[in-house]
């Protein structure tokens, strides 16, 4: 018997598989997070083999997007659901009560009532009031490599359940139970987003998928116990309650909790921003203040996922083995052709200079492509935060034995001599931050930003030099091609 007119996704895996064991709200929003975490592994893994550059995918997920890496935003088609009552400046539906969209038309005169007729590239759809879809977190993938659904949810009884299936029948069920309330609440995008669905076929799931899939949630697991083993059938089994946390601990699970509370909304406000910036019929400087909004969220989410993976590799017993499984050869150039730019306009924008030395042909390194760019561009900006202004920073890369260096040095305005000689002030805020009371500025302290390289295959050293301030130099294990 179902609890709505329409079976929740809960209650459709529900149907398909074996009781799954009760446990801690906690260990549920955990095994949550470790999932999605290995699917956007496990998506751009997929992508890196397509050797096409059109859309490769599309997700169906709720309540907010789930996946901001720009690999995955920009070939993967993203349908967003939120229930009602909603805040029409957050989260923006197809189809909106004339006062709110009348509300919204006040601020600085701009149309943002989307037409039927948008793209489903970045969309976002009501749920009834009465749904109790509105109450889970979902995501349906759909590639052409693999299906999958995964659900936290409530049960009667008030606990979390979190479960997940590559089975072709159980998917194509909750695309079903979700396609009645699009025909529900939007029945002419019915048939525009069902053709979308089943462009991607409907085939067995494939073995060596669902391998990966394991090996990648393995990976991503931050207590791994022998008591909790993780299968890939299509639930978690939950272990006894865990001890007492200590402080530190709690210290490293309140950063995590941080970190996706303010990486989720900025996700949704980037989200509404693109799609503003898709309409032809906006002003020179509506279109450049809507850029800096992006750029803005953009510079953030990516500081918060950050934070968040710091914050996992605290928590892991393992650091070595989760570096050298993440690791593969990668072209350093690419990288650094695309990050540069963003760093020179992030050092402009506080009156510094960036300059950037590069040998004539850069080796290939062995690092983690989905993390190298952001750890990168965290430590500089974080270089740059406690220079003043008016001072020049050379980014030097120089091939060293079987290594590649990447040296960060400042060079002073010649009319302030006195950051020389005197450090920037640093407070320790809990065990992975710092706090520079001069510029207001949080970032991760050393030592976390050392093991963040660690994860990477690199090395992180700092020296403090009297005259020069500080030295950041950066050691990349080249690839190691046999003869």
């Amino acid at each position: 018997m179902y609890q709505w007119i329409l079976p929740s996704l809960k209650e459709v895996l529900s149907e398909n598989q074996s009781p799954v064991a009760e446990c801690s709200p906690a260990k549920a929003e955990q095994q949550w997070r470790v999932s999605l975490a290995a699917t956007e592994n496990l998506l751009l893994k997929t992508l890196a083999t397509s050797l096409s550059d059109d859309t490769q995918g599309l997700v169906l997920a709720a309540p907010a997007p789930l996946f901001s890496h720009p690999q995955i935003t920009q070939r993967l088609q993203t349908v967003t659901f939120t229930a009602r009552p909603f805040n029409p400046l957050a989260l923006m539906p197809f189809m909106m009560p004339s006062e709110v969209v009348q509300g919204i038309n006040n601020i600085e005169n701009i149309d943002t009532n989307i037409s039927h007729t948008a793209t489903f590239q970045e969309s976002i759809l009501p749920l009834l009031p009465a749904d109790p879809l509105g109450a889970e977190q979902f995501c349906l993938i759909f590639t052409d490599k693999f299906r999958l659904v995964l659900v936290l949810a409530e049960d009667e009884n008030g606990k979390k359940k979190f479960l997940f299936s590559f089975e072709s029948a159980v998917v194509q069920r909750a695309w079903e139970s979700i396609g009645a309330r699009v025909v529900l609440t939007n029945p002419e995008l019915f048939a525009e987003l069902d053709v979308k669905v089943q462009n991607y076929p409907v085939v067995a799931p494939d073995y060596q998928v669902i391998i990966q899939f394991s090996q990648l949630l393995l990976q991503e697991l931050t207590i791994p116990t022998e008591s909790n083993p993780v299968t890939h059938t299509s639930s978690f089994v939950c272990s006894s309650p865990l001890p007492p946390k200590s402080s530190s601990r709690s210290d490293v699970e309140l950063l995590q909790a941080f970190a996706h509370e303010v990486r989720t909304p900025l996700t949704t406000i980037r989200m509404m921003t693109r799609l503003l910036l898709k309409r032809k019929d906006l002003p020179v400087n509506v279109i450049s203040r809507l850029e800096v909004i992006d750029h803005e969220c953009t510079e953030q989410i990516d500081r918060m996922e950050l934070l968040f993976k710091a914050a996992e590799l605290e928590n892991l017993s393992q650091p070595s083995k989760f570096a050298s499984s993440q690791l593969s050869p990668m072209c350093l150039d690419e990288v650094l052709q695309q990050s540069i730019p963003r760093w020179q306009l992030a050092a402009t924008r506080r009156n510094l200079t960036l300059n950037v030395v590069l040998p004539k042909q850069l080796p290939t390194v062995v690092s983690n492509p989905a993390m190298l760019d952001r750890v990168l561009t965290g430590v500089i900006e974080n270089f740059t935060r406690s220079l003043p202004p008016g001072s020049c920073i050379q980014v030097q890369v120089i091939p060293a034995g079987d290594q590649l260096k990447l040296q960060l040095s400042p060079q002073f305005d010649c009319h302030d001599q006195s950051y020389g000689t005197t450090p920037p002030i640093r407070k320790s805020l809990g065990q992975l931050l710092m706090f520079q009371p001069e510029t207001g500025a949080i970032s991760l302290n050393m030592a976390a930003t050392k093991h963040l390289f660690q994860a990477i295959g690199g090395k992180l050293i700092v020296r403090q030099r009297p005259q020069n301030g500080e030295v950041l130099t950066i050691f990349l294990p080249l690839e190691v091609r046999g003869i």
